[in-house]
């Protein structure tokens, strides 16, 4: 997963939406993979893997938060209609 994690980190900075989509699909193949192992005992090694995984997840989130408000923005200015490209539940907040 940390592998993965980290490819979809360099495909955010390469802004390379095929490398996203790709570890996108990773990510979920191996969540379902996770979900199906049972095993109730996690050990320290693992728990350390599964927090360094949480992390790297929600650094993840942020970069691609950051990037799409960029993007909005651009095109707000492009436009120069602010909120064309946002959602309507969005707008609202």
């Amino acid at each position: 997963m940390l592998a993965v994690l980290d490819t979809e980190r360099q495909a955010l900075a390469a802004m390379d939406v095929d490398a996203l989509v790709l570890s996108a699909q990773g990510k979920h193949g191996l969540c379902g993979e996770l979900a199906a192992d049972q095993s109730p005992a996690i050990d320290p090694e693992c728990r350390s893997l599964l927090e360094a995984a949480r992390h790297q997840n929600e650094v993840n989130r942020k970069v691609r938060n950051l990037l799409a408000a960029n993007v909005a923005a651009r095109l707000d200015a492009l436009t120069r209609n602010p909120g064309l490209y946002t959602a309507p539940q969005a707008r609202r907040a």
